[in-house]
């Protein structure tokens, strides 16, 4: 029994065509799944009963169910861990931001990029995620904020999983949430976070759409890059940077470089000097995280003073950048934390 949700229109329209079914039906069909909630053929009550019968012999709705939930004490943050049919889980954040209501998905079931300082990749990657998957962790959180008459206003893909390896399906979920018979959601509000997959980087570039890109740096050098994330040994500093560049060139967004200040690593004025020189020019700001607290992870977090100081550094050599406020701290907000946990657990395959 195939799944239509997470299909386009124009997709449902082809599924309802083999039953002869009048292609106006697949947009009523999308709306009560993307629009309404819709879990069940049963309720799509400006349909034929005969016609809502005859959907639940050869279609389903299928959709994550909620295994497990945290919500920060200042009740800003919550996270969720979303089952799929076949067991496998992401995480979901909502982010209770001064600006609206922001949602953080995964697109990939853990990851495979390797990175020293994160927790999503301890694992690796399961699998990738499909457009109705991701498209499922937006809805989830739109369809918990509709009780309080509130909704998603903004959207990252920054949880686990790199996008530019799961390109095809990233892409048309993009465009699936934009649609008006889905979220009807801006290009202008996503932002989408790769490691530095330079043809990817190239792809999304020649694509048009204008969403915010950023890239993780999180150093100036190929020697230091390198040790922190296993990809710049693929691609190097100087070649993200310039695809980055023609990004900003291309779509007239500016690029953001999330850069995780690690004590002692990457963190001193020196690094801020490099880091300048390599932006100089680009339309640009860097976005300061300082490093979250992971178990299995031996790095140290710059005091307030050594953040400080590196953003004023940059301020200085006239880069704009910026801290990342931190939100959800007391319930291990690092991706892909509350996952791992489940898997030490033997929760899920």
């Amino acid at each position: 029994m195939e799944n239509l949700f997470g299909l386009t229109v124009g997709e449902i329209g082809v599924r309802c065509a083999s039953l002869e079914i009048p292609s106006y039906r697949a947009k009523q069909i999308a709306e009560w799944m993307y629009r309404k909630g819709a879990n069940a053929f049963s309720v799509m009550t400006n349909l034929p009963k005969s016609l809502r019968t005859e959907l639940e012999q050869f279609f389903s709705i299928a959709r994550a169910k909620c295994v497990e939930r945290w919500d920060s004490s200042d009740g800003r943050t919550s996270k969720f861990l979303l089952e799929f049919s076949d067991g496998v889980a992401v995480e979901t954040v909502l982010m209770r931001q001064p600006y609206g209501n922001s949602v953080c998905i995964s697109t990939q079931a853990g990851c495979a990029m390797g990175c020293a300082f994160c927790a999503s990749t301890l694992y690796g990657v399961s699998r990738n995620l499909t457009p109705g998957e991701m498209l499922d962790e937006v809805l989830f959180i739109d369809e918990k904020l509709r009780g309080e008459n509130q909704k998603v206003d903004t959207m990252v893909l920054m949880g686990s999983g790199e996008p530019m390896m799961n390109y095809e399906n990233v892409l048309a979920f993009l465009r699936l949430v934009h649609e008006p018979y889905c979220l009807n959601m801006g290009y202008r509000n996503i932002a989408l976070s790769t490691s530095g997959v330079v043809p990817g980087i190239e792809c999304l570039t020649e694509e048009g759409l204008p969403i915010t890109l950023s890239i993780s740096l999180h150093a100036p050098t190929d020697e230091l890059r390198s040790m922190l994330m296993p990809i710049n040994r693929k691609y190097g500093v100087q070649e993200v940077v310039a695809a980055g560049r023609a990004y900003a060139e291309k779509t007239k967004r500016r690029v953001t470089y999330e850069y995780i200040l690690i004590r002692g690593v990457n963190d001193g004025e020196k690094e801020a000097r490099e880091l300048a020189a390599l932006l100089k020019g680009q339309l640009a700001n860097v976005n300061l995280i300082p490093i979250n607290p992971v178990t299995e992870r031996n790095w140290e977090r710059p005091s307030e003073d050594e953040i400080q100081r590196f953003c004023c550094a940059l301020e200085r050599l006239h880069i704009s950048a910026t801290v990342r406020h931190e939100m959800g701290g007391d319930i291990q907000d690092a991706c892909g934390q509350l996952r791992n946990r489940h898997l030490e657990s033997g929760a899920f395959d």
